[in-house]
């Protein structure tokens, strides 16, 4: 469960990081309220030296006294807001962590169909907006909101010792300002929502199109992504400006009734002191705190406008990130690894989200240390199937086992930490190769790591790399070839040393040189493991146990390679045709990739 599984509304979230911290928050609220009473007082201390200078007899008069506890009252004042803020960065900057370590938390424990419709560039701005416009409410709310209301309660309080019926009338002001503001607030909260939501959308594209300059430059897009990219920052301009000009309306109405307040209260306090009802310090005293509550009501006010647009912020990351998970850990989850790796599919029924089936009562048997190949036609459920071994979604009907017991009673972690997968794009990060290998078993020493890539046919090129194991490999893995991203990838399932082992057309996309290379290190990774590999090119399976041909969720063929080229069946036309296909492809040239184009081929080559 992560914080946001409660948080149903923008303060509902904020408020489980304030519970998360209570004495951090407790404490900055009594520093700001100490120094706002300060602030208050000092109006006051300034009224009695006022009076004491009004006095008849100068030489007599004690101003001393008063000026002591004026300056007494500034000195305190200061030293509680220096607190304030020193305590508030560290509470502010330490929430800030907490809500983005929680977002990417929640984030992840999302089902891979979530990722699929969303930009990635989009959720990585969310997160980091959320973050953002969550401290800029605690700060507006610390040094913003807190200290006028301190003000206002203070001179209601002042102002009832000197004419009760001025304090009525400030509290009926106020009262009235506020109403205003609140009621046209709320109405232009869907105007920050929608800028709040271009924004994060806008984000999502630029970063979408950053990560795709190859194809940009490749089809000399560049200006044709200029303009596309263009518009969207223009229709997220529009939704700013009308944002943006909504706020400056809320603070023109602020302005005409603060104006009308201060007029008024400072015309009734000089009445009042022309019929001798009121001192001259009482009037100073009313002026300054009616000058006070003017310019900090007017800090209110826009505080409170203004974080519509951070509370837009949050509100739409709730409702995209802040999704409720389709799948959870049970309470009882076992926190073990499949040891052994037999994997059944009992009456399986699976539907996408999108309410299209893909298998309908489907049982399948794969007995711990089979090598089973996976083939068919596109669509046919070859990605599904593995994606439910993993249980990177749930099963609506029937259950996956795996060594006996339903994948829903381990733990997803400990589940998918005995299940080793090589992709056909190996997922690299800008890290280091050390770390890129490690990533399959973090506290693995370096001489397993290296043990691993000797395995994987991958320690010859990396320590030819001008850093070794310490290179820096690109976004994605850029800096190299296909093959040598494809062995990193073994070697981490090597350094994994998990019971099950998934290749996703793990040869797909390399050429004859580098797949001869992957092949001889899938060989010696397959060995004593459960290994379920789907593959388009039927002859990486011809050394396995067992394939199965899937065509629209179903098993149409069962059968070893040799029993299934034997059938006149989907399997042994595939075959031909393939057969008949590499025998008249025409020789590569050298330094040529399958495409014919010199490009990403011809360099894997030469780095391989």
């Amino acid at each position: 469960m992560t914080p946001l599984s409660g948080a149903h509304s923008p303060l509902a979230f904020l408020l489980v990081y304030v519970k998360a911290r209570p004495w951090h928050f407790g404490a900055l609220a009594g520093l700001v309220i100490g120094a706002g009473s300060c602030a208050v007082a000092v109006q006051y201390g300034m009224k009695l030296i006022v009076d004491a200078m009004a006095a008849t007899e100068r030489a007599t008069a004690d101003v001393w006294s008063p000026l002591l506890m004026f300056v007494a009252l500034i000195a305190v004042e200061n030293v509680l807001w220096r607190l304030s803020g020193w305590l508030g960065c560290r509470t502010v900057v330490a929430t800030g962590v907490d809500i983005r370590t929680d977002l990417f938390d929640h984030l992840i424990g999302h089902p891979m169909h979530y990722f699929s419709k969303q930009l990635s560039g989009s959720l990585g701005s969310r997160i980091t907006a959320t973050a953002g416009s969550s401290g800029a409410i605690f700060s507006t709310f610390i040094w913003n909101v807190m200290p006028p209301c301190v003000d206002f309660i203070g001179a209601v309080v002042v102002l009832t010792i000197i004419d009760y019926r001025m304090a009525i009338a400030l509290v009926g002001f106020v009262a009235v300002v506020a109403t205003i503001i609140v009621v046209f607030g709320i109405r232009g909260r869907s105007l920050h929502q929608a800028y709040g939501r271009q924004a994060a959308q806008v984000g999502g594209e630029l970063v979408d199109t950053v990560s795709n300059v190859w194809a940009i430059k490749a089809f000399s897009a560049r200006w044709r992504e200029r303009a596309r990219l263009n518009a969207a920052f223009g229709e997220e301009a529009y939704a700013q400006r009308r944002s943006w000009m909504y706020l400056e309306k809320a603070r023109v109405i602020h302005d005409v009734c603060l104006w009308l307040m201060a007029g008024s209260m400072l015309t009734w306090a000089l009445q009042a002191w022309q019929h001798g009802s009121l001192s001259a310090g009482d009037v100073v005293l009313i002026s300054a705190l009616t000058f006070r509550i003017l310019h900090g009501s007017r800090d209110l006010a826009l505080a409170l406008v203004g974080t519509a647009q951070e509370f837009g912020v949050i509100t739409e990351m709730l409702r995209i990130i802040g999704q409720k998970h389709d799948l959870h850990d049970r309470a009882d989850a076992v926190p073990l690894a499949p040891r052994h790796g037999r994997i059944e599919f009992r009456d399986v029924s699976y539907t996408y989200p999108d309410a299209s089936q893909v298998f309908d009562h489907f049982t399948l048997t794969i007995p711990a240390g089979q090598r089973l190949g996976i083939a068919g036609p596109s669509g046919g459920g070859k990605s599904t199937l593995i994606g439910l071994i993993q249980r990177l979604d749930d099963v609506q009907q029937g259950c996956v086992f795996i060594d006996g017991r339903p994948v829903g009673e381990f733990a997803q972690d400990h589940l998918r930490a005995g299940i080793a997968v090589v992709p056909q794009e190996i997922s690299l990060f800008r890290r280091s190769i050390m770390e890129n290998i490690r990533y399959g078993r973090p506290g693995a020493t370096d001489e397993q790591v290296y043990a691993a890539a000797r395995n994987a046919h991958c320690d010859g090129f990396v320590r030819n790399l001008e850093h070794g194991y310490e290179t820096i490999v690109g976004e994605r893995g850029a800096t190299l070839s296909g093959g040598q991203r494809q062995r990193l990838g073994i070697a981490r399932a090597f350094l994994k040393d998990a019971a099950i082992l998934i290749l996703d057309e793990a040869t797909a996309s390399l050429d004859s040189r580098s797949e001869r290379d992957v092949q001889q290190a899938l060989r010696s990774l397959m060995e004593a493991r459960t290994v379920i590999a789907v593959a388009h090119r039927l002859s990486t399976l011809d050394g396995f146990d067992r394939i199965i041909m899937l065509s629209a969720g179903t098993i149409v063929e069962d059968g070893s390679p040799a029993e299934l080229r034997g059938r006149d069946g989907l399997y042994s036309a595939l075959w031909r045709i393939q057969a008949g296909h590499e025998a008249v492809r025409p020789p590569r040239m050298p330094l040529r990739g399958a495409n014919g184009l010199v490009g990403n081929s011809g360099v894997a080559s030469r780095k391989l």
